[in-house]
């Protein structure tokens, strides 16, 4: 096998992007965790608001915050901005290079939508771009001083975005933009507001001016709208190994109320820095996750016609070679496909065999494969692939 240098260039990308939101997430969680647990300073220290001390790996540590500022400017000063910016442009570039330069493949489902490439990406960019103006429009109305009405809008904002998105693009394509909507919000709000607004600060305090206090509360209150935005954005980033969600004919439903989920964990973890105990936030995230579970069992997608007769392992295997092998193989032939995705291998009577409940669940139940329907596999080869199936995926 050569040297597939667009394989290893999107996997040095994944990479990053994994080791840099990891990065983020941590400084957010350490951050809204740490305003949440400081106490009154012992003895009381003028200017400063809340102090904490900690022990971790053998040392330490005592954290301080101040009411506004510091009187003087420390010599050695950590801004907390790459970790965002690293994410976004990773992820960013990880969007062009699979979903928008294999958007016939990744992006566009032509039973959803006939699109072309170029028309398929501007719409992609524009939800982007719209959502962002959307979220920057309510910040800058009277919304933002009533954080319960806010929060419920903008999680009807992405909603609505979510309805949209899976009746234009492909499941996986739909899921990942709603994701890259919320990863733009969030990056937006470091770059426009928070470190904007923490420079200046420093600016002042190098000027000897006095530092507005309105500029670290309106950091504060953007840091406090990513750390709820984190989980739902990160259950997209790995919701292309739940096809029973993204491939769902209510997955704007089911994202949805993972999302809620996710959310209402993220706050019972923030009042618990606080020592406010509110198990109740738990159960609700407990029950929007198994609401989620029940109504993808119960709205099923409608299952491909039954052939007549019964499907033999001639014709399934057929079916497979036709459709899947080009990428399930050991040296696989599509364009850009290094190596078989998932380690799934359906080159053998075997190998069949043993992946028949993901076929099932990929190509049959959820029609998430192949990607895009690249091929034009027909619900009458998906019903066979069915029939087989059932019949006991026998291969004599």
């Amino acid at each position: 096998m050569g040297f597939e240098l667009d394989a290893w260039l999107n996997l040095a990308l994944r990479w990053l992007h994994v080791i840099a939101g990891i990065a983020w997430i941590g400084a957010s969680f350490y951050f809204v965790w740490l305003d949440n647990s400081l106490t009154e300073p012992d003895p009381p220290r003028e200017g400063v608001k809340g102090e904490l001390w900690a022990v971790h790996g053998g040392g330490f540590y005592h954290s301080q915050k101040y009411l506004v500022a510091p009187a003087h400017l420390p010599a050695h000063l950590h801004w907390f901005k790459w970790e965002a910016y690293t994410t976004w442009l990773s992820g960013f570039a990880l969007l062009c290079g699979l979903y928008y330069w294999g958007a016939r493949v990744y992006l566009i489902d032509p039973a959803k939508a006939a699109l072309s490439p170029a028309q398929a990406i501007a719409v992609g960019l524009a939800f982007i771009a719209g959502g962002l103006a959307v979220y920057e429009g309510l910040c800058r109305s009277p919304l933002l001083q009533r954080p319960r009405l806010f929060g419920a809008l903008w999680f009807l904002v992405l909603t609505g975005a979510a309805w949209a998105l899976t009746h234009l693009f492909s499941d996986r394509g739909a899921f990942i933009h709603v994701g890259a909507i919320i990863g733009t919000v969030m990056v937006a709000n470091v770059f426009l507001v928070i470190i904007p607004n923490q420079t200046r600060i420093v600016a002042a305090m190098r000027a000897g001016a006095p530092v507005d206090p309105r500029l670290g509360a309106m950091g504060k209150q953007r840091s406090v709208h990513n750390n709820y935005m984190t989980l739902p954005v990160v259950f997209i980033m790995v919701s292309n190994h739940a096809p029973m969600v993204a491939g769902h004919p209510l997955s704007w439903l089911l994202l949805a109320l993972l999302s809620a989920a996710g959310v209402s964990i993220r706050h019972f973890f923030n009042l618990r820095h606080v020592g406010r105990i509110r198990p109740q936030f738990l159960l609700v995230g407990a029950a929007l996750f198994a609401a989620t579970a029940l109504i993808a069992a119960i709205v099923r997608p409608p299952a491909p016609a039954a052939p007549r007769g019964a499907t033999s392992f001639t014709t399934a295997r057929a079916i497979l070679d036709r459709h899947c092998v080009m990428c399930h193989s050991p040296a696989p032939t599509h364009a850009g496909i290094p190596a078989p995705p998932a380690g799934v291998l359906l080159d053998t009577p075997a190998h069949i065999a043993t992946y028949a409940p993901r076929i099932w669940a990929m190509a049959v139940a959820t029609r998430t494969m192949p990607l895009g329907n690249e091929t034009g596999m027909t619900e009458a080869e998906r019903a066979q692939l069915g029939a087989w199936i059932k019949a006991g995926a026998k291969t004599q």
